[in-house]
């Protein structure tokens, strides 16, 4: 008994150990996933702190100081507490599925944390009183977000090391009101997003695969309420609005929207799984920041041209011509991703050069998120 006792005892310290090394090499996978610096990848960013010393909300003072309330209220500082069971074998029958799955995880983390590393170093190397509070506000979510992701990918055997992907990650310099553009759209894109799978999972609850998406109501709450905060730095700042801004805010409409066609399109089974057709939710949810973004840009893109649609899908196609390239080596195959490099670029600039819609008299009433 004793003897068999201890063979079983070496058995389960092996098997342990096998465990225990296997969920370390996929959680240093993932995070090398996170790490990697592709075009169409979430990426990490710094600006010049000392600009933003100079932004002054007092055009906006009455706005600033309700969202600050709100900010301080915290409304969900309990909703991404909260545990789930969940068996993470349901999505071993579907590899495809799983691994578009945790793509989708993995993006979202870089993507959140990302955010949340950005606004910690503004805070810490700003005295601006305003900007300063806002960042560590916003800071607080991003990292609850993070946070939250992170406990689904462990609940699937993987994880994120984000106090690597936060060291090693590469860092691009993005100016100001780069930062002030492209956030903004991304905070507002990802609202249109979760509150549009939420509602189609609402109405379709046989194909809610896993727990994490009945998160994604509250969850809209905070993406909407960072849209609005640069939504009113950039009010404070009628340059920023007109001129040759007109341009850059047309330039990171076509970025966000194209980039977001491009990488959903490379997840057909999850979208499957959700029953939804991938085309149609994309566009849905232009439709839905299109409209939200009237309350301060001046200008829109008509994501109903034919032209636009046709434009996006070359741009997809071109983009699974050069994944169909990876790992392959030799002067062709470095032809034949530069073309597809130029076809993508050429067509990005023909989109860029399609007549925008103006939008003369923006809304200026704070907006509430269309629950």
């Amino acid at each position: 008994m004793q003897a068999s006792a201890r063979i079983a005892s070496m058995i389960f310290r092996g098997e342990a150990m096998n465990q225990a090394i296997d969920s370390e090499v996929a959680v240093n996978l993932t995070t090398q996933q996170a790490l990697e610096s592709q075009p169409l990848a979430p990426r990490f960013y710094c600006t010049d702190y000392a600009a933003m010393e100079h932004i002054d909300v007092g055009p906006v003072r009455a706005e600033w100081d309700l969202m600050m309330r709100d900010f301080e209220m915290d409304k969900n500082r309990g909703h991404f507490k909260q545990n789930y069971e969940y068996d993470p074998n349901i999505l071993e029958s579907d590899p495809e599925l799983k691994a578009e799955f945790l793509d989708l995880l993995v993006s979202s983390i870089t993507a959140e944390y990302s955010g949340c590393v950005l606004y910690q170093e503004i805070e810490k190397n700003v005295s601006n009183p305003d900007v300063a509070k806002l960042m560590r506000y916003m800071a607080r979510d991003e990292s609850r977000h993070a946070g939250f992701i992170n406990k689904a990918l462990n609940k699937l055997g993987v994880a994120v090391d984000l106090g690597v992907l936060k060291r090693e990650k590469e860092y691009t310099y993005f100016k100001p009101k780069y930062i002030y553009y492209a956030t903004y759209l991304s905070e507002k894109i990802g609202y249109a997003r979760y509150i549009t799978i939420y509602r189609h999972l609402e109405r379709h609850p046989e194909k809610r695969f896993h727990p994490i998406f009945k998160w994604f109501l509250e969850w809209c709450n905070d993406e909407f309420a960072h849209g609005e905060a640069f939504a009113l730095i950039m009010r404070s700042d009628p340059k920023l609005l007109s001129g040759v801004n007109k341009l850059w805010i047309r330039f990171f409409l076509l970025a966000v929207y194209s980039t977001m066609y491009v990488r959903d399109h490379s997840r057909p089974k999850l979208y499957e799984a959700f029953g939804m057709d991938v085309t149609e939710f994309d566009y849905t949810v232009f439709d839905i920041t299109t409209e939200i973004s009237r309350q301060v840009f001046p200008l829109t893109l008509n994501t109903d041209d034919p032209r636009f649609r046709a434009g996006l899908e070359i741009m997809r196609r071109l983009q699974v011509a050069r994944d169909a390239l990876e790992g392959q080596r030799g002067p062709l195959v470095t032809l034949k991703r530069l073309g597809y490099m130029v076809g993508s670029g050429l067509t990005f600039a023909r989109l860029f050069l399609l007549p925008t819609e103006p939008n003369a008299m923006p809304d200026q009433v704070r907006m509430q998120p269309a629950w």
